[in-house]
């Protein structure tokens, strides 16, 4: 049997198993919007762990993180280290988001920001930015798919329709489910493509040179440029290394779609571990991907872009077993799929929550935003779709401005979670992330990166700056506000933290 015959296959069977998924959800659903937004606030340790992975390792994972090994060499897991960062931002940081939420029923970090500074330009300006940059990450994961798809049917399906037959998928269950749909899939997928990952590579690196080693002892032989740091393009400078581990760490952690999930868990405890856990993960999972991007880069030598982003298929379909190859390949669906539904339901839970029920229509039924947030995830199927078929990118590119977008929350969100000193004022947030977003622009498009920092980190400087001295002459939130919100956390840090 032809490789692409059971690649296709095993990707259909997978297919229709997260739509029954999504079915039997459905019929779990109570109707309520915390059920449907926030898997009514009831998230274990193993369902939430398996989503976070999951959704951080997308097809990114299988696509992007294996063509940068094969283009900048070892200088990518070196970066690596923002894995580190993000096990300590969700061990400190999620867990007071955590308890803010079940305080006070917040269901989106707009709620958070905008109720501690008393400001619905606040709640507009983080609605409109977390859902302008993660859009962005909607195209990766489409893109990715619609990749997978065309090279396992071996051509026969074309990038534009594999992407419209998976984004449907998705949305479908979203649709039907709700975030409970998405967590259970999101189990699935995330212990598939971690497997799926290993496996594969292990299998190449046999296959190809004899082992890990025997591969590794080949590319110190053949391309020593791609063991050393700044790596064979100079890509990895010392400021662009320290700028992909924030964005990759903070800017990815407050996107929406994470934020949201620190508030799905059963209790603090499970934030903590879930802090203490993900690394290993996280790490671990490019291990692998350099195990791939390296040995491409001896055996499949000269890729460029979206080329080299597809070197794992199409080593697998070159030199692995048409079941291997297929099961793989069902798994790099899994973990772009695993993604895009977490960015479809956040994005779709900002417009809800924050712009149709606060300023559209704010007295109606519960049963009647679970409606209209239906109606969203078709719309922005649509434009996920439009944004992938019109435009092309190197997929690590996509991550980092989602991230760089991100992080623009970062000053915002510490005002609230962290008490003590000056706090920053509703003024100072706006105008913060307003400079921010601009010095992004410049530093990205019109003189990118200067000084070999990453241009997400200029932005994010000048958004501190900005907003600490705006703060300094504006009005702060009210006492009664600083010491409720405030109050709670240092309740939680200093008190039973439960």
């Amino acid at each position: 049997m032809e490789s692409w015959v059971v690649a296709t296959g095993l990707i259909v069977l997978y297919l229709l198993f997260t739509i029954v998924l999504g079915v039997v959800a459905n019929r779990r659903l109570s109707g309520d919007m915390e059920d449907f937004l926030l898997y009514g606030r009831k998230a274990g340790f193993v369902v939430l762990y398996l989503t976070v992975v999951a959704s951080f390792h997308s097809a990114f994972a299988f696509l992007g993180s294996g063509g940068f090994f094969y283009t900048h060499g070892v200088g990518f897991w070196a970066a690596g280290t923002w894995t580190l960062l993000v096990g300590a931002i969700t061990y400190v940081i999620g867990a007071r988001i955590w308890a803010l939420g079940k305080a006070f029923g917040y269901i989106t970090p707009a709620d958070m920001l905008a109720d501690f500074y008393e400001s619905e330009a606040v709640r507009v300006t983080v609605a409109v930015v977390s859902v302008l940059f993660t859009i962005l990450y909607i195209q990766v994961q489409a893109q990715g798919l619609g990749y997978i798809i065309n090279i396992a049917t071996d051509g026969r399906v074309s990038l534009n329709l594999g992407t419209l037959i998976l984004l449907v998928v998705a949305a479908f269950y979203l649709m039907a489910g709700g975030l409970r749909a998405v967590y259970w899939t999101d189990v699935l997928q995330g212990i598939w493509m971690y497997v799926a990952v290993w496996v594969g590579a292990i299998v190449l690196s046999y296959e190809l040179f004899g082992g890990p080693l025997q591969l590794w002892q080949a590319v110190m032989t053949e391309r020593p440029d791609l063991t050393t740091l700044p790596g064979p393009k100079g890509f990895f400078s010392p400021g662009m290394w320290v700028g992909m581990s924030i964005m990759l760490s903070f800017g990815i952690v407050f996107q929406p779609h994470m934020l949201i999930r620190y508030y799905t868990a059963v209790d603090a405890k499970t934030i903590k571990l879930l802090g203490a856990t993900t690394p290993i993960y996280l790490m671990t999972l490019y291990l692998p991907a350099a195990l791939v991007g390296l040995g491409g880069a001896i055996v499949m030598p000269g890729l460029e872009g979206a080329a080299a982003d597809r070197i794992f298929p199409e080593l697998l379909f070159q030199y692995a077993s048409p079941w291997l190859t297929g099961a793989i390949l069902a798994g790099a669906t899994a973990a772009a799929m695993s993604t895009l539904d977490s960015i479809l339901h956040a994005n779709m839970t900002v417009l809800t929550r924050d712009i149709y029920q606060r300023y559209v229509a704010p007295d109606r039924s519960q049963a009647h935003y679970v409606t209209v947030g239906r109606v969203i995830i078709v719309a922005l199927l649509v434009v996920g779709y439009f944004l992938t078929v019109t435009t092309a990118d190197f997929l690590v590119v996509l991550v980092t401005l989602s991230g760089a977008g991100a992080l623009q929350l970062m000053p915002a969100i510490l005002g609230v979670c962290f008490p003590g000193g000056r706090t920053l004022t509703r003024a100072g947030v706006v105008a913060g992330i307003i400079a921010g977003m601009v010095t992004l622009y410049i530093t990205l498009w019109v003189s990118p990166h200067p000084m070999g920092m990453h241009g997400g980190l200029w932005g994010l400087l000048v958004n501190t700056a900005v907003a600490m001295n705006v703060s300094a002459f504006t009005e702060a939130p009210s006492p009664e506000t600083i010491e409720r919100v405030h109050g709670e956390v240092e309740r939680f840090v200093y008190g039973d933290g439960k």
